[in-house]
């Protein structure tokens, strides 16, 4: 029998999920969550096989629960469902080594058919997803990514300079060479380039 355990912040999506995976003879779904945080003490609690994560939820986010069960080596796999091809996503969940990553416009009957081949040692992802990956990566180093971020959580240059041990020279050298890459006229149009595609 393969545990699942089910991560998503829409409820109705999460109940759905579970019933019609709950039919399926080989499968059990052991736990749900409706954010990150709640998930990751469940997964923990219940060590399950597999996870199926959003990956837009609230407290923490699916693929931050995924690196977080990665670190503890739980030994569970770990499915990404998502509505979002956003390729900055894809990039940064191969990158954590999760097992598979599909999009939620998938049948029922092949989300089952995804898990019994993860649970099996094939990794599983979205051909949309490959497409998009092979056409644009992400031009950002990580520490341009890291003081993106930072902008986008409403830190000012000198909190940035602060946090990253950075004079604010080179704080203002890294945004600069940000809204280059991005080719954004100011951070906010940055952030909201990188956010959309998924690269912070």
């Amino acid at each position: 029998m393969i545990r699942i355990f089910i991560a998503e912040d829409q409820r109705m999506l999460l109940g759905a999920l579970g019933s019609l995976l709950d039919l399926e003879e080989d499968m059990e779904v052991v736990g749900q969550a409706l954010n990150g945080e709640e998930a990751l003490t469940s997964i923990i609690k219940h060590q399950p096989d597999i996870c199926l994560m959003d990956i837009e939820m609230p407290l923490k986010s699916g693929l931050e629960v995924a690196e977080a069960i990665k670190k503890l080596n739980l030994g569970c796999k770990i499915i990404i469902l998502t509505t979002f091809a956003r390729p900055g996503y894809f990039e940064r969940a191969v990158k954590i080594g999760v097992d598979g990553y599909l999009l939620k416009d998938g049948s029922i009957e092949e989300l089952a058919e995804a898990i019994r081949n993860v649970m099996v040692g094939k990794r599983i992802f979205s051909p949309e997803l490959m497409f998009d990956l092979i056409r644009e990566e992400n031009p950002l180093t990580a520490r341009e990514q890291q003081i993106l971020k930072l902008a986008a959580e409403g830190k000012t240059t000198k909190e940035i300079t602060t946090i990253l041990f950075l004079s604010s020279g080179t704080v203002r050298n890294y945004m600069s060479e940000i809204l280059q890459k991005l080719e954004a006229k100011n951070r906010i149009e940055a952030i909201s380039i990188a956010e959309e595609k998924g690269w912070i």
